[in-house]
């Protein structure tokens, strides 16, 4: 009979008492509310932070595109104008085998916008959503807008 009392003893004293597993749990949940907003927030930034180093990129491959031909290509033209000659008569100029293999795209896999302005130029992803405009993580983001 001692060695059954013992037993039982023993098995209540390894197992975790209902109130200790609540606990547990209401602490895992508070961790939850608090941590994963911050986390996916971190995610939001960090995906709009490659996309204005790929804007940076590409602001400096259209600086050696203007250096050598005189002037940014037009909107029309738009970044296809990197990777070949759109008209050997306006850039005679224009590097051999381009000056990239490719059009980027941005951290959504989408093409990035080009358009010329007056003094230069600016480059449009338009975000996670992928639609025009947008606000909040949605919104587009400018190359004009990021830090440089």
């Amino acid at each position: 009979m001692k060695n059954s009392i013992k037993n039982s003893r023993k098995k209540l004293k390894s197992a975790f008492t209902l109130l200790e597993l609540l606990v547990v749990i209401m602490i895992l949940s508070l961790l939850m509310f608090f941590v994963v907003p911050k986390v996916m927030n971190t995610k939001v930034k960090a995906e709009r932070d490659m996309v204005c180093n790929q804007m940076g990129s590409i602001a400096h491959t259209l600086d050696m595109f203007k250096m050598d031909n005189g002037m940014y290509p037009d909107t029309e033209e738009g970044l296809n104008a990197l990777v070949s000659n759109p008209d050997s008569d306006k850039y005679p100029a224009y590097a051999n085998g381009g000056y990239i293999k490719k059009v980027p795209k941005d951290s959504w896999k989408q093409p990035f916008q080009y358009i010329k302005t007056d003094n230069g130029f600016d480059l449009i992803s338009f975000g996670p959503d992928r639609k025009e405009g947008g606000t909040g993580d949605n919104a587009d983001i400018k190359y004009s807008n990021c830090d440089k």
